[in-house]
């Protein structure tokens, strides 16, 4: 049975919970989002994404009718198209246009696939993609962040000059381990109030912890003690660097009409077909979405909304962030685990992420937190994405070896890194296509292989299974 919420998507908190719940949630998904940026490079600003995150998310909000409770933040699957985008540029501006016409195009892509569904209905999505495919779908996109996780829990944030982290892994790991166990005791054992912001609690207790080492690091000058990078602070960025101002002034970069036309290819190129391998995710994450708060979202407010909202608020992010957006499942898993599901925490997460990309001293003050205290949070975060999915087989008959092979090869092709790299002439990466893309791509594909046979009573009754989201 569904977990009762304490707050479902239409409740309002009072203003100072709200607050505390929107940080809780901006916490969630701020290492993922300034991320993106980070590891495309060419002076992107990571302030800007933030900015752009919530800017793509007050659109989605709009589209949804506030009937969806979840923050967009930056993509990782358009990394290679964004780093495309400056390999093909004459120059670093140019580069910055070619974020923005890459977004254009993949909002372009889920547009078009809107009103294909607000045509057509979802009943050929729901045969493509039934509970058997959705469950362990959702499952791998947890899964598949695993080793993120685990990376980071022994990990500090101060580095030497060799580009090394100097903490000890050991250290790390008990900060972390601190952070993982005061989060579960707050959710489990906690008063309402603390069930419902575990994940402030548990990284406030990790970050002091951290804090504490790095102090006594500094003091006896003991490299293996400094965990948080305080360095930070002292290359603030007051402004963000919004993608838009830098496009503007690469329009004279262009030396002929041809190489600007040219140009305009490599990007379709790169950002199309991405776009179709993300349509899939957008699915699997507003199914599980739709099973923690008990309202199928691809019914009201409509798959067409959602993905509109994703796509226009995808390319209004990339405007001034220059990274398309997505629903992001750390947003899901903090809604899972803290009950709150009230769409007023998501527009003031927004919000907050708007305001908070003016005000250095605390986005820098977030970016401090180490490696090991988010790892800590995001092992039960991720993990509890991958329950989510696993709980959507709960209808589907194992016992079956039509289903059980659909789920086998997606949780194997998964967990076992299947990816897809598509290279350009020179070499460089233009498409990926993610182990959670290929996972659900040859799931689709033996689901139909399976079932060619299959008698059509059986295909009524597995419809209608599908259908139960409670």
């Amino acid at each position: 049975m569904r977990e009762e919420l304490f707050f479902n998507v239409g409740d309002k908190p009072s203003f100072g919970k709200n607050v505390i719940f929107a940080l809780q949630q901006l916490l969630a998904i701020l290492a993922a989002t300034i991320a993106v940026p980070a590891i495309v490079g060419n002076g992107m600003s990571q302030s800007a994404a933030l900015f752009g995150a919530g800017i793509g998310t007050l659109v989605y909000l709009v589209f949804t009718k506030f009937k969806s409770p979840v923050f967009l933040g930056s993509s990782f699957a358009f990394l290679g198209s964004m780093s495309a985008a400056f390999a093909g540029a004459v120059s670093v501006n140019a580069g910055f246009f070619g974020l923005i016409l890459g977004a254009f195009f993949a909002g372009l892509i889920y547009v078009i696939l809107a009103l294909l569904v607000r045509f057509t209905g979802t009943k050929w999505v729901e045969k493509i993609m039934p509970a058997v495919i959705i469950g362990p779908t959702v499952a791998i996109i947890g899964l598949s962040l695993a080793g993120n996780a685990v990376g980071d829990l022994t990990a500090g944030s101060v580095l030497n000059a060799a580009g090394e982290r100097l903490a000890s892994p050991w250290l790390a790991l008990l900060c972390g381990l601190v952070t993982l166990i005061v989060t579960i005791v707050s959710s489990v054992y906690g008063k309402k109030m603390m069930k419902m912001i575990p994940f402030i609690i548990g990284i406030l207790a990790g970050y002091i912890l951290a804090a504490i080492f790095t102090g006594i690091g500094y003091a006896a000058n003991i490299d293996q003690m400094k965990i948080i990078n305080f360095e930070l602070f002292n290359d603030m960025k007051w402004l963000p660097d919004f993608t838009f101002i830098k496009a503007f002034k690469s329009f004279d970069d262009f030396e002929s009409v041809g190489k600007f036309f040219s140009y305009v290819g490599t990007i379709a190129v790169a950002y199309i077909p991405v776009a179709f391998v993300v349509f899939a995710e957008h699915i699997a994450d507003h199914k599980n979405l739709s099973t923690i708060i008990g309202k199928d979202l691809l019914t009201e407010p409509g798959l067409d909304n959602t993905l509109l909202g994703d796509g226009v608020g995808s390319f209004a992010g990339a405007l001034f962030g220059g990274c398309p957006n997505t629903t992001y499942g750390e947003s899901i898993g903090c809604v899972a685990i803290s009950r709150n599901a009230s769409v007023y925490t998501i527009l003031t997460t927004a919000v907050l992420a708007i305001l908070i990309s003016f005000f250095a001293p605390f986005i820098t003050f977030l970016a401090t937190i180490p490696n090991c205290v988010m790892g800590g949070v995001c092992i039960a975060l991720y993990g509890f994405i991958a329950v989510s999915g696993l709980k959507m087989l709960q209808g589907v008959d194992l016992s079956d070896n039509r289903n059980l092979f659909v789920v086998s090869v997606i949780l194997i092709a998964g967990v076992g890194g299947l990816t897809l790299n598509i290279y350009n002439g020179t070499g460089d990466l233009l498409i990926k296509v993610t182990e959670v893309a290929c996972a659900l791509l040859l799931g689709i594909l033996v689901n139909a292989i399976v079932n060619i046979r299959k008698p059509k009573e059986e295909n009524s009754s597995s419809q209608n299974n599908d259908k139960d989201i409670s």
